[in-house]
């Protein structure tokens, strides 16, 4: 499964305004991250963490992977990491297991077979508005952080006027977050 994983202010923000490399999670974005305090805990955002760290495969839009510094190569354990973006330059050669992907269904289909039996992590806002337009995503794990942002970058801006339909599979509150869990429904 291609399941998005995303922190998000309860607004929508997924940064703060004004991000950029140097930058990259805006102005007061990072505070969207305080739950990873409690990753290591055997509560609700240890037990979400330990499930996002169990994926076989990453796929990131090329904003997300610019700003994260490239993940120096990797994002967690190993996995590739599939860089969906509209332009290869072919002096860029992104490092350690990333390759960039220009088609969302090869993108979508490379990370799967890559991942095997387990589920493909999903990161960025354009690269999850991409799968969900392609018909291509199939859960999401939204970590709703109690603070509202303002501005900054929305997680669903730019989605088509049709809706798409959701189911709730899980809630799980914590002291500053609550992670909610949907499935698709196609």
């Amino acid at each position: 499964m291609i399941v998005l994983y995303m922190s998000m202010s309860l607004d929508g923000f997924v940064v703060g305004p004004d991000d950029s490399v140097d930058e990259p999670m805006g102005r007061g974005g990072f505070r969207l991250f305080n739950w990873l305090d409690d990753r290591d805990s055997d509560g609700p955002s240890g037990h979400v963490y330990r499930e996002a760290q169990a994926t076989g495969a990453l796929i990131a839009g090329r904003r997300t992977f610019e700003h994260a510094g490239r993940w120096q190569g990797d994002h967690h354990d190993g996995v590739p990491m599939f860089i969906l973006t509209h332009h290869i330059d072919e002096n860029d050669v992104p490092p350690g297991t990333a390759r960039f992907v220009t088609d969302v269904a090869e993108c979508a289909a490379q990370a799967k077979a890559a991942a095997g039996d387990r589920n493909v992590l999903v990161h960025g806002a354009g690269a999850a508005q991409s799968l969900l337009r392609a018909g291509l995503l199939d859960e999401l794990e939204l970590h709703v952080v109690n603070v509202l942002l303002g501005q900054g970058r929305r997680l669903f801006d730019n989605l088509p006027a049709n809706y798409i339909e959701l189911e709730q599979v899980r809630q799980l509150p914590s002291r500053d977050v609550t992670h909610l869990h949907y499935r698709v429904v196609k």
